[in-house]
């Protein structure tokens, strides 16, 4: 399957769309990240879905941008490339950094979105690793992002769980990520927008907690027990805010479910499509 480019707000945002006339579901990866996170969702088993994959400003082979994102503006900012792509009303799977957009986005254009997927999201609580809020000094965080062999093993090390076998093609894949010119500052200056030294920004919480309590439509938290990055406690917690909220805490499993335990992950985002 070949990737694509198209352009929102004068930047080149590269995507991948397995076509087709089913339900669209928008798949929006963690910080950091890129659309090959995805690759797991990409199968026949999921070819009654549309399923469109974005390397978000600043990620991937996608362009940086005019500006530091955060989940607001990058949310807006998918919107318009949904648009570009002729998308009306959507499915919404995010992991991470991904998740805590997709709540974004439903809180700015609610009557497109009609599920919402959420694996490991983002700012639902404080919690983050130590290095993660280190990083915001200004100094300090600029010699703990820059890139390099160590940056690549930290990531690994941080996304997966112990027991997944990180292949070839997805060592790669983070290397590329990690060692592209300019996307550590990036890197960096959305963490920086998301992220102070108490953890994720109490604000960016309070804004999660109050979109989820207004999204009447179905909504699932799945989480990987042993998450290093986030606590599956704050899935377990925001599921509850959100009136068609649900969880699935999944055994043996880290930070990216969606490529760790892939057929838990698809049954999940087809059963969930299938509601609506």
């Amino acid at each position: 399957m070949t990737d694509s480019y198209i352009s929102a707000d004068g930047v080149q945002v590269r995507y991948r769309d397995s076509g087709g006339t089913g339900p669209a579901v928008l798949l929006l990866h963690g910080i950091g990240g890129s659309l090959e996170l995805w690759s797991a969702q990409f199968i026949e088993a999921n070819q009654g879905m549309r399923l469109i994959a974005l390397d978000l400003p600043g990620h991937g082979l996608s362009d940086f941008g005019h500006h530091a994102f955060a989940p607001k503006t990058f949310a807006a900012f998918a919107w318009r490339v949904a648009d570009a792509l002729g998308l009306g009303r959507i499915h919404l799977a995010g992991n991470s950094m991904g998740g805590a957009i997709c709540v974004q986005m439903r809180a700015q254009q609610p009557a497109r979105v009609q599920t919402m997927l959420l694996a490991a999201a983002a700012s639902l609580g404080r919690d983050c690793p130590m290095p993660f809020r280190l990083m915001t000094l200004p100094v300090l965080g600029t010699l703990m992002s820059r890139a390099g062999p160590m940056a690549v093993t930290q990531q690994i090390q941080a996304l997966f769980g112990s027991s997944f076998v990180v292949t070839d093609e997805v060592r790669k894949t983070i290397e590329r990520n990690v060692m592209r010119p300019g996307a550590q500052a990036a890197f960096l200056a959305t963490l920086r927008q998301m992220t102070d030294l108490g953890g994720q920004r109490a604000s960016l919480v309070a804004d999660s907690h109050k979109a989820l309590a207004s999204a009447a439509v179905p909504v699932l938290m799945l989480h990987g027990r042993q998450d290093r990055v986030i606590p599956f406690a704050h899935s377990e917690r925001a599921h509850k805010l959100a009136p068609g909220g649900r969880l699935q805490l999944v055994d043996d499993c880290g930070h990216t479910p969606q490529l760790e335990r892939p057929a838990v992950f698809n049954a999940a985002l087809r059963a969930l499509v299938a509601e609506a």
